[in-house]
């Protein structure tokens, strides 16, 4: 029961990013507490700045989702994009942090979370993030994916100021 209890807590704590809610709209009427919602969060891969991800996710409603006893089903969805220019560390680019935690959520009181993963293909120079919910025994094969093809980042220049008139 004790490594039980340290292992929460330890996945409490691992870094990852933070989403921020973008909006989110009911899917079923609930009579006493919040209705189930699908919720759209953004968040921002903390190791690769220039990529951000939009997910969105079952949210359990009433009741026991107000106090946080209900579980989430495990659909998402999620999608990624170059938002700025991209840098690669080395390690990201030799695969050495493949299957790395981009974004954890917790969608139980303790055993289930959804989870959202990095991958680098070299071939391609793309990456490839994976959302999949697991639990301590078994998980969900739903999953989702969406890739980022890097791609070279202009940064607009301010226009040049026409040539001011000469009056004549």
């Amino acid at each position: 029961m004790r490594s039980l209890i340290i292992a929460v807590v330890l996945t409490a704590l691992t870094s990852t990013a933070i989403a921020d809610e973008i909006g989110s709209v009911s899917t079923k009427f609930k009579l006493m507490g919040a209705n189930d919602k699908i919720v759209i969060e953004v968040f921002q891969d903390e190791a690769i700045p220039g990529v951000a991800c939009y997910l969105s996710r079952a949210k359990t409603g009433g009741v026991s989702g107000a106090v946080g006893l209900a579980e989430d089903t495990s659909d998402a969805s999620l999608e990624c994009q170059q938002v700025g220019p991209i840098t690669l560390p080395d390690d990201v680019r030799s695969g050495k942090r493949n299957a790395e935690d981009v974004f954890k959520k917790r969608t139980s009181l303790l055993f289930k979370t959804l989870q959202v993963v990095r991958f680098y293909d070299a071939p391609r120079h793309t990456l490839v993030y994976l959302s999949y919910s697991d639990r301590v025994i078994e998980g969900s094969p739903k999953n989702s994916v969406t890739a980022v093809v890097i791609q070279p980042w202009n940064t607009p220049t301010a226009p040049t100021p026409a040539p001011a008139a000469t009056g004549q």
